[in-house]
């Protein structure tokens, strides 16, 4: 059977947080000829990983490398990586799966209100620019001077 695994799912397997559902995400995840994982719910499993059950980002990050490293497991490896990136540095997995696809799209500049993202997204060597107000005539704010 080749299945896609719902963020749900994937919580459920990880937690182990629930005696009825875990066992079952368990066996299905296991028993896949091949389980697709898309980066949207990577994403979601971050957020309900570290906002939900309290994980810290290096936690949440360890999580996401097990899943993703699972012999049976499909998912878009750049994308992933791109979001692991970030979550190391300190910021969130979203934010460098949002990037990365925007760059795949055709995109030349991330633009953000999020300071912390455009600062490490700007370190990975991506252009960035942080949208938040300041003094400056265009009242845009340019992270790391690399119209960052």
């Amino acid at each position: 059977m080749k299945v896609t695994a719902d963020t749900n799912v994937l919580v459920r397997a990880i937690t182990l947080d629930d005696d009825t559902q875990s066992p079952v995400a368990v066996d299905i995840l296991r028993q896949a000829e091949l389980v697709a994982v898309p980066v949207a719910a990577l994403c979601e499993l971050v957020w309900v990983l570290t906002r939900g059950y309290g994980l810290t980002r290096a936690d949440a990050a360890t999580a996401v490398r097990a899943v993703t490293q699972a012999s049976n497991v499909v998912t878009n490896t750049t994308a992933v990586g791109a979001g692991l990136a970030i979550l190391d540095a300190g910021g969130d997995f979203a934010d460098g799966v949002i990037a990365h696809d925007g760059e795949r799209l055709g995109a030349e500049t991330f633009v953000t209100f999020d300071r912390q993202a455009a600062h490490l997204l700007a370190r990975t060597g991506l252009v960035t620019r942080n949208l938040e107000p300041t003094s400056s005539s265009d009242g845009l704010n340019p992270e790391r001077g690399v119209e960052t």
